[in-house]
């Protein structure tokens, strides 16, 4: 007999040792829409809400799918119920999350989504709609004119694609209601995330309207900083969940013990008590992002692309080989740390912490789902760091194998001659490119830094970041990534 499906009606014949929630759901009424309601917000915002509703049930939230309706398709049966299952040595821990009331479907409930985040009960629009959401250009950070979303909501604004878009005919239906602006809260690994929300945001309002544009200037984007691995759901994690709360689940979120959320505390409309359930509320957020984004995520980027590039699938494989610690121990220590103020910060525990982090056995997160997009990641990741420390005179070779693995990986083409599946909005332009410069490691740098609107217009002149990276393009191409990677390690 098949097990019966994960619903408010079944969520009392869940298998003892699940958590399920400590409130009446019943009570529970919107004050948060969430665009771009995937895996990473299911295994961290949605869970600190969860914690809090027992206190202040005025808090739930509503996803919202931007692209594809997969998550509305799998959590509506489900009454927005899902199994969070956090991983470690010791084995896999279920617990039933509940904060989320329902997912729209803004390709075909635009109207729907819209309606609601006009309404005055929603005081917070929060965004994971990674990089590319944001339809800017990563070298800048301005928004990009030219992006087919954003030329389509420009000429249509009351039906918007973008999430931009959204945002803006959202805030525009509330200024003509008389009422007051929700706070926009980035999630999403970027640098100064909220004051990008904030220019990308005011900047599409304005090119719709002036007077419009100015109302926005009001709205209040609150920076963040989050942290949690959580790897894509597979399968067997279904079946082992099934199996672990004696119910089905279609879309359960598999995630390490580990999470943390720096908050920036600008919310002019309110805001739930996030500091009660393990939250930061600081002044300044920037730099934890950096910590993050140039310890944690530089890192992982340069372990993803010359990971994969040597045959190994997932993070916890890369850390089994000493030659990658090495490496990666190295260029937080050496080259990234040295480019971080942090007072009051063991910046050497928190490195510890990641590699730790990294080595769970039981986190199977695969080396090609972190690799993709990062076209869009670079610039935050690992090209930042670079300039810093090219501005100071230091050494980059550990950075610049990252970038150079990056380039090796998008060309296509693995080390014995099978396709990669390399997922990334300029995907078709790199892989032009690659085929243009075959094996000449001087050619693809040349053709892959000329795309400006990663790279900008300083490096590709910058003679020290072409003599790094092309040096580790040619022993890539010659010897192969591990060879590679055991050479810089040193």
């Amino acid at each position: 007999m098949s097990p019966v499906r994960l619903s408010q009606n079944s969520l009392a014949n869940v298998a003892r040792g699940t958590a399920v929630p400590d409130y009446d759901r019943s009570l529970v009424k919107p004050g948060i829409v969430h665009l771009g309601i995937g895996a990473f917000h299911r295994a961290h915002m949605a869970v600190y809400v969860d914690d809090l509703l027992a206190k202040d049930p005025s808090w739930g939230i509503v996803g919202a799918s931007l692209r594809r309706p997969d998550t509305k398709d799998a959590l509506e049966p489900q009454d927005g119920l899902y199994t969070i299952a956090v991983r470690d040595a010791a084995g896999t821990h279920p617990r039933v999350i509940g904060s989320i009331l329902k997912v729209v479907d803004a390709n075909t409930e635009r109207e729907d989504l819209l309606a609601l985040m006009a309404d005055p009960a929603i005081r917070i629009v929060s965004l994971t709609v990674t990089e590319k959401g944001y339809c800017y250009e990563p070298a800048t950070g301005e928004l990009d004119q030219r992006h087919a979303d954003i030329v389509h909501d420009l000429a249509n604004p009351t039906a918007p694609k973008s999430a931009p878009g959204i945002l803006v005919e959202a805030l525009a239906r509330r200024k003509a209601a008389g009422v007051a602006p929700f706070t926009v809260m980035s999630c999403d690994n970027l640098p100064s995330n909220g004051e990008t929300a904030r220019r990308i945001v005011t900047k599409f309002a304005s090119l719709r309207d002036a007077e419009l544009g100015a109302w926005v200037e009001q709205v209040a984007f609150p920076s963040t900083m989050v942290d949690r691995i959580v790897p894509a759901t597979t399968d067997a994690d279904r079946a082992e969940v099934t199996e672990l709360i004696g119910a089905e689940d279609a879309w359960p979120i598999m995630t390490e013990p580990f999470t943390q959320w720096v908050i920036e505390d600008h919310f002019p409309s309110g805001r739930p008590a996030f500091e009660n359930v393990g939250a930061q509320l600081v002044q300044d957020v920037e730099p934890f992002e950096h910590m993050k984004l140039r310890m944690l995520n530089g890192s992982h980027s340069t372990m993803a692309y010359s990971g994969y590039l040597g045959g190994y699938e997932y993070i916890a494989e890369v850390m089994g080989d000493p030659a990658y610690v090495k490496l990666v121990h190295g260029l937080m220590t050496e080259e990234a740390m040295p480019t971080l103020d942090m007072a009051g910060v063991d910046l050497g525990a928190y490195r510890d912490q990641l590699l730790d982090r990294f080595r769970n056995p039981a986190l199977k997160h695969r080396t090609w789902q972190i690799a993709m997009d990062g076209s869009q990641k670079l610039p935050q990741r690992l090209l930042g760091t670079i300039r810093d420390r090219l501005k100071a005179g230091q050494s980059i070779d550990r950075l610049a194998l990252g970038v150079a693995a990056w380039m090796r990986y998008v060309t296509g083409v693995a080390e014995d001659g099978s396709d990669i599946d390399v997922r990334d909005p300029h995907a078709l332009k790199m892989h032009a490119i690659a085929a243009d410069a075959g094996d000449d490691p001087d050619a693809l740098f040349d053709g892959l830094v000329g795309m400006t609107e990663v790279f900008g217009t300083d490096l590709p002149e910058n003679a020290a970041f072409r003599a790094a990276v092309v040096a580790h393009l040619e022993r890539l191409f010659d010897k192969g990534a591990r060879e590679t990677v055991a050479a810089v390690a040193g």
